[in-house]
């Protein structure tokens, strides 16, 4: 029998409520994660992907239990993190830190560097004061960052270098999970390859388990090691990181790969795939029937219209949610 999973999510839900009207009375709920199941091993990458609204953040943050699932299980090492409160948490929110998208609204502008880094020091660590100094230094040289960058605040850096430093303060009280949320999207093309380096780094040396949020194929291809498709809260396709990008199976996730840059510089037309009609755009408030993607599938057909299909396993390590998977036109991958 093998191991659990580092990370277990299991059936992860989460509604939003809906207020409508002058006095913002509640009128129902929006879902925005319905039954999510990913597992992630230890050491492992797993990117979860999608457009803006499938879902993504609300996992994350699920995850890093800044928001409370509405139902389901996250397990970390065998522990349930849903059923932790106060203390309890607290002492174990030292396993996973999050990286996030903005790194300058991340940071307090008031604090400096040594500050940033010193507080979860401070937080999860028996460190005394003289201890925090010198390993202040330590994770700054472990991104890239002189000692004396220490005495600056936030404005006084680039943006790549408080990308740094939010990821040095993820890493300062060692943790063993990881969530990055978009970690590059607000960088420029330059940047985003020598912080997406830098993760490759701190990954292998510290031997990190990573949930990578991205819509950035490019982060996701150096990063990866499992990719999943998230679309309006559920998993549509899984599978490792070069079995989709070479052969995506889901229409939805053929649409994404369309519609981003091509991954290789030398590939020109003849080499990228037709974009998938997209005349009806996806929203939680209003869910079709059957597929949910179907509305803007050009492969869909009557059952698509009638019935929700489960993600099952179509091919070794891969599943995929669709009826008609080896059916749509295949194109080459990136």
């Amino acid at each position: 029998m093998s191991a659990a999973p580092f990370l277990d999510i299991q059936g992860l839900a989460k509604d939003y409520p809906r207020q409508r009207g002058l006095f913002r009375r509640f009128r129902g709920s929006v879902p925005a994660l319905s039954g999510v199941d990913l597992a992630i091993e230890r050491g492992e990458t797993l990117a979860l992907v999608g457009e803006s609204g499938s879902g993504k953040s609300t996992l994350a943050r699920c995850v890093l239990r800044v928001l409370e699932p509405s139902a389901g299980r996250i397990l970390l090492d065998g522990e349930d993190l849903t059923a932790l409160r106060g203390r309890a948490l607290r002492l174990r929110r030292r396993r996973f830190q999050a990286v996030f998208q903005d790194p300058a609204g991340s940071l307090d502008p008031r604090q400096r560097v040594r500050s940033i880094l010193g507080e979860p020091l401070a937080l999860h660590t028996p460190l005394t004061a003289a201890g925090r100094r010198e390993r202040v230094g330590e994770l700054l040289a472990s991104v890239g960052l002189p000692p004396s960058y220490g005495e600056r605040f936030p404005h006084q850096l680039s943006g790549g270098e408080r990308q740094r430093v939010g990821i040095a303060r993820a890493l300062a009280p060692a943790p063993e999970l990881l969530v990055a949320d978009e970690p590059v999207s607000a960088l420029d093309a330059s940047l985003r390859s020598q912080v997406l380096d830098l993760l490759v780094d701190l990954r292998e040396r510290y031997g990190l388990t990573l949930l990578l949020i991205s819509h950035d194929l490019r982060a996701v291809e150096r990063l990866a090691d499992r990719v999943a498709v998230l679309y309006l809260g559920r998993v549509v396709e899984r599978a490792a990181r070069r079995d989709l990008l070479a052969l995506p199976l889901h229409p939805y996730t053929r649409s994404l790969l369309a519609a981003a840059p091509s991954l290789s510089p030398r590939a020109g037309r003849r080499g990228r795939r037709p974009v998938l009609p997209v005349s009806a755009e996806p929203s939680p408030l209003a869910q079709p029937e059957g597929c949910p993607y179907h509305p803007r599938c050009p492969a869909a057909r009557e059952r698509c219209r009638r019935e929700r299909p489960d993600l099952v396993p179509v091919r070794v390590g891969r599943e995929v949610a669709c009826f008609y998977p080896e059916e749509f036109p295949a194109a080459p991958g990136p």
